[in-house]
């Protein structure tokens, strides 16, 4: 559905928590105002050179917000005009996990795809150091995705993910019309509480080519295990077979 490159403007207003907030999921708050800071937070900009990537970085206060973002633009890593854009979100503390859907208009099923999680530079290779050296570095600290690692979920909470992708669907119907039509990504943090709080969304077609040889969950639903191509490949077939293509294009 074309209309959704819409709701990837974070500045749009049927933007992505719009949505969440409609599908009735819990999403992080977020602070309008820097000021406001209050509590752990991140900080999502568009980088300077990297047009097509964001930076983030952690903050505690409106004091910490003014010193770290002061120190990026200096560094050249973001600029100040695009930290007025800048969305800052409450921290969410948990397990990170990618859930990955495919909805078809044909059906009007939506498929559990598979679970993955991103591997990212530098910021992974530095939680793996002690505490110690990691007090001692002075390092700047990005999140650049440089790969996916598979994951599965507890089977105890597998059906509160399966719903939330239902409700996202039908939110996205309704704003959207005639809503997503293909796959689609919820990226979501699981806390202690074993609450789930969706921090990022994927309207088109999530970046998780470790899902075709690693999914469990397709195996269950279809026999084999494949990813978000073959899934596709699989409803463009089926849409020409029932004279119904019209139904997956926009």
């Amino acid at each position: 559905n074309r209309a959704l490159f819409q709701a990837e403007e974070r500045n749009n207003k049927k933007n992505q928590y719009y949505l969440l907030k409609k599908a009735g999921i819990k999403y992080p708050k977020i602070f309008k105002n820097p000021k406001d800071i209050n509590k752990p937070a991140i900080v999502k900009v568009q980088e300077k050179k990297r047009k097509l990537e964001r930076a983030f970085f952690t903050v505690s206060s409106f004091s910490d917000y003014k010193k770290k973002s002061a120190d990026k633009i200096k560094q050249g890593t973001i600029a100040k005009t695009d930290l007025q854009n800048a969305t800052i979100e409450q921290l969410a503390i948990g397990t990170y996990l990618n859930f990955n859907y495919f909805h078809t208009p044909i059906s009007k099923n939506v498929d559990f795809i598979g679970i993955e999680r991103r591997l990212q530079t530098n910021i992974h290779d530095y939680n793996a150091l002690p505490a110690k050296q990691q007090l001692e570095l002075d390092i700047d600290l990005q999140n650049i995705e440089v790969g996916h690692t598979p994951a599965s979920i507890r089977e105890s909470l597998l059906e509160k993910v399966i719903t939330m992708g239902d409700k996202f669907v039908a939110a996205v119907q309704k704003e959207y019309p005639p809503g997503i039509i293909g796959p689609f990504s919820l990226q979501s943090v699981i806390t202690k509480d074993l609450e789930i709080i969706v921090y990022d969304v994927s309207l088109r077609v999530p970046g998780n080519p470790i899902l075709a040889t690693t999914s469990p969950y397709t195996k269950y639903q279809y026999g084999q295990t494949f990813g978000i191509g073959r899934r596709i490949a699989m409803e463009i077939k089926t849409a020409q077979e029932e004279g119904k293509l019209a139904r997956i294009v926009t």
